[in-house]
């Protein structure tokens, strides 16, 4: 006996099933912006990892501040989404922190793990980070044509998230206890979403890395072909004979 097909409405159900499903990591396409047209394909890329990583920044922020209540009360923000907002928006418009003067990038980082410290670590700490990655694109926050990213620059950049992420779970204070709770592992449960999300930037950064130094070393090569290609591609006269006969 044949087998059976399926009916047609069965397939319908299917169809409908299959479409429905829901998504669990959705992409989070930008629209097109007429800047983009001055920006190559390394570019884009770098652009997205900067707008990706500014998010994760806040987020963490954000988390450090629920875990850290007293950090952000500090700051003398009336809340702490408006504590959040101040932070980031210091970064992306480079602008100084006042609770840091001058400090920015690197030289803000030690701020956030100095015992002495008695201002918002957690805040100097985000703020640090933050603009250190802008440091990077000159002071930006986007690339264009014209700009290049130095890829030992950005794996340094890398390296000093992994520093952070590793004081942030070890430095104490004259007490004995963390200067800023993050991660926490216990009878009641685990938290690492800490850990993950700086993961995260931190595999982005080295995933930069290595996109700018292939870009450097491809432009190298595609230059050296275009030289030895260039006798090879000239418009031969109509009356040219072959070489070969």
């Amino acid at each position: 006996m044949p087998p059976r097909r399926p009916s047609a409405a069965l397939l319908s159900l299917l169809l409908v099933a299959c479409a429905g499903a829901p998504v669990q990591k959705p992409v989070n396409g930008d629209r097109f912006s007429v800047g983009e047209v001055a920006q190559s394909d390394a570019n884009r890329v770098a652009n997205l990892v900067m707008r990706d990583n500014l998010d994760s920044l806040a987020l963490l922020l954000d988390k450090l501040y629920r875990r850290n209540p007293a950090e952000w009360k500090k700051s003398g923000a009336a809340s702490r989404e408006a504590a959040v907002r101040a932070v980031m928006t210091a970064v992306r418009d480079g602008q100084p922190l006042p609770a840091l003067g001058q400090a920015r990038s690197v030289g803000a980082l030690p701020r956030a793990f100095d015992a002495g410290y008695g201002g918002d670590r957690a805040g100097a700490l985000i703020y640090g980070l933050g603009t250190m990655l802008t440091e990077l694109y000159g002071g930006r926050r986007s690339l264009y044509l014209v700009n290049g990213l130095d890829a030992q620059r950005v794996a340094n950049a890398s390296f000093n998230v992994q520093v952070a992420v590793w004081m942030l779970s070890n430095r104490t204070g004259p007490d004995g206890k963390p200067l800023l709770l993050s991660n926490e592992i216990g009878v009641a449960g685990s938290n690492l979403s800490f850990e993950r999300e700086f993961g995260r930037v931190i595999g982005r950064l080295e995933l930069l890395a290595e996109l700018a130094d292939e870009s450097t070393r491809r432009g190298f090569i595609n230059y050296v072909q275009g030289l030895l290609g260039a006798p090879l591609l000239q418009f031969l006269p109509l009356d040219a004979v072959s070489a070969v006969k």
